[in-house]
């Protein structure tokens, strides 16, 4: 039998993410993972959460992270996040995924961690180390194993992880049983790495993102600054760049190959198409300001949400527990 049957039964295939409370939730975000998350709801077994564990790897700031986690959560459930659907919490609400990333870190070697590009990279571009960066592979993986998951939404950038994350659920039901699924990436290729104003990947820490839900103005500031070539009007326009990439995301295939086409014909000006883009954001995003308006204004019902969220997750949560507490040896009653 595979772990899922052997532990719990699943009607339908458990998709799982989480996002971390850092900020505005920008278009990286939202292509990447987000935006995947709601449509996964619709068939699947959906488990979504905001990481504010995560983190604290790199905010200390208490009432900045207490902040970001509720806009976080707002933004979700304004974009699209059906609790009835799906099983949505905010990690830190679940204290068995700290004992769980304890109980893996036993089985996971040092070797593994420090084979992390991840963390090289961060501590690269310089980001203060400490331990909590260093192992957040594992607190990934304690997030994903504990509610058997099935399939992963990753990005590129976090491909490494879950490869990490299988390494671990592979050697501890190696050595005490088959007790945990081996989670499937989903990468989806033509969103792997949505690029930010400057062409690096979109994230807040290289501070080249476009954020869903800031005022117009801001909007055209960021869009404006977008980083272009130098080509003359009357050539040929690079295609492998952050302006062609990013409008893209929201062309539908005829558009972009008309998209193409004008890239590759004389005359197109990259502030018409800033302009045209400006203009898609703002028809994509504008209907789900009004529900998101909604939410701040009723903080109680967002609590209420998330809170009911955790006790369904707690639910699976503390069965994958029991399970693995029982294979390592730490339920000793019965001895």
């Amino acid at each position: 039998m595979t772990p899922s049957n052997n532990i719990i039964k699943k009607k339908h295939l458990r998709v799982l993410s989480g996002i971390q409370p850092s900020g505005h939730l920008h278009l990286g975000n939202y292509f990447g993972m987000m935006s995947r998350m709601i449509h996964y709801q619709q068939e699947n077994d959906l488990f979504c959460f905001i990481v504010n564990y995560h983190a604290l790897t790199t905010t200390q700031e208490k009432e900045l992270l207490k902040k970001n986690t509720f806009y976080s959560a707002v933004d979700f459930l304004a974009l699209g996040i059906d609790p009835e659907k799906s099983t949505f919490w905010i990690q830190g609400d679940l204290p068995q995924v700290a004992e769980l990333t304890w109980l893996l870190s036993s089985v996971t070697s040092l070797g593994l961690m420090e084979r992390s590009t991840s963390y090289k990279d961060k501590v690269a571009k310089g980001i203060i180390p400490n331990m909590g960066l260093f192992s957040y592979p594992v607190l990934m993986a304690a997030d994903i194993l504990l509610f058997g998951s099935d399939i992963v939404p990753v990005g590129k950038d976090q491909k490494q992880h879950l490869e990490i994350t299988r390494d671990i659920a592979l050697k501890f039901n190696h050595t005490y049983g088959n007790v945990f699924v081996i989670p499937k990436p989903d990468i989806e290729e033509d969103s792997m790495l949505v690029p930010g104003i400057d062409g690096q990947k979109m994230s807040k820490s290289y501070g080249n993102t476009i954020p869903i839900f800031i005022d117009e103005k801001e909007l055209e500031k960021c869009i404006m600054s977008i980083v272009t070539d130098s080509a003359p009007v009357n050539e040929p326009k690079d295609k492998n760049t952050p302006l062609f990439n990013i409008y893209s995301l929201f062309l539908n295939k005829n558009e972009q190959q008309e998209l193409i086409e004008r890239y590759d014909s004389p005359g197109l000006r990259y502030g018409d198409v800033k302009k045209e883009l400006i203009e898609r954001i703002k028809a994509h995003f504008d209907p789900y300001r009004e529900k998101r308006n909604y939410l701040l204004d009723h903080p109680d019902d967002v609590h209420q949400i998330l809170e009911t969220g955790a006790k369904k997750a707690t639910e699976i949560a503390d069965r994958y527990l029991f399970h693995v507490r029982e294979a390592m040896g730490l339920n000793y009653v019965n001895v």
